[in-house]
């Protein structure tokens, strides 16, 4: 398990237009392997199940290595909140998808294996 603690920060909201809304974090003075993760963060006072990305997303065209972590069940503004989220177990590697409806399926195949879990 590890454990990244930043700030939260504004991406390009495409997880959001995705259905699955992501809470986005710096990476830096973190080594961490990039893939997709199920996860845990707590936000005030109570613990939720995630699942997070660790990559540059190349599906999307990004350059910059960041997580960005889905909380399953919240419903709010994380903005400019230092949070922690808990790697916990490592599901996939990142890859590039050939289309973003490629990525959705991918995303909600994730998301089935984690909130199973």
């Amino acid at each position: 398990m590890m454990e990244i603690r930043a700030e939260v920060q504004h991406g390009k909201k495409i997880g959001r237009a995705l259905g699955f809304p992501t809470a986005n974090m710096s990476l830096e003075g973190y080594e961490v392997e990039r893939g997709v993760y199920r996860s845990s963060i707590e936000i005030d006072g109570v613990e939720y199940r995630a699942m997070s990305n660790v990559g540059i997303r190349p599906s999307v065209g990004g350059k910059e290595l960041l997580l960005e972590t889905h909380v399953i069940g919240f419903e709010g503004n994380l903005y400019g909140r230092t949070l922690c989220v808990k790697l916990l177990e490592k599901i996939r590697d990142e890859k590039r998808f050939s289309s973003i409806s490629d990525l959705k399926d991918q995303l909600m195949r994730d998301y089935n294996a984690i909130a199973n879990m």
